[in-house]
């Protein structure tokens, strides 16, 4: 499963509506190590295929949701259940930290 591209426009149904859990990454084109981070998302993204849903937003295209969640440092991780932050986590972490971070959410 590919990592979901979304916009404020999307985050309603395909986050907050969303019946599963939902990892959501903050990031921009110019940041480095958004740019580390994303492979490492995009390899979770098919580990946990049906248990997780994985999408990613730029904050430079979506400044004013990302105030509204208030993200001011990227890139920024943030778990989504029933509509709720249920975990969160700032800058890069490598893979095992991140599968930790997920499996944590998961409980």
């Amino acid at each position: 499963m590919a990592v979901l591209e979304i916009n404020a426009d999307k985050f309603q149904s395909e986050v907050l509506d969303s019946e599963s859990l939902v990892l959501v990454d903050f990031w921009a084109p110019w940041c480095g190590p958004c740019k580390m981070l994303g492979p490492v998302i995009e390899q979770l993204s098919e580990e946990y295929e049906g248990k997780v849903k994985f999408c990613k937003c730029n904050v430079d295209d979506n400044t004013d949701l990302a105030v509204s969640l208030g993200i001011s440092s990227i890139p920024a991780v943030k778990i989504f259940k029933g509509g709720e932050v249920v975990a969160e986590s700032l800058g890069f972490k490598p893979l095992p930290a991140i599968k930790q971070f997920i499996d944590s959410a998961l409980g």
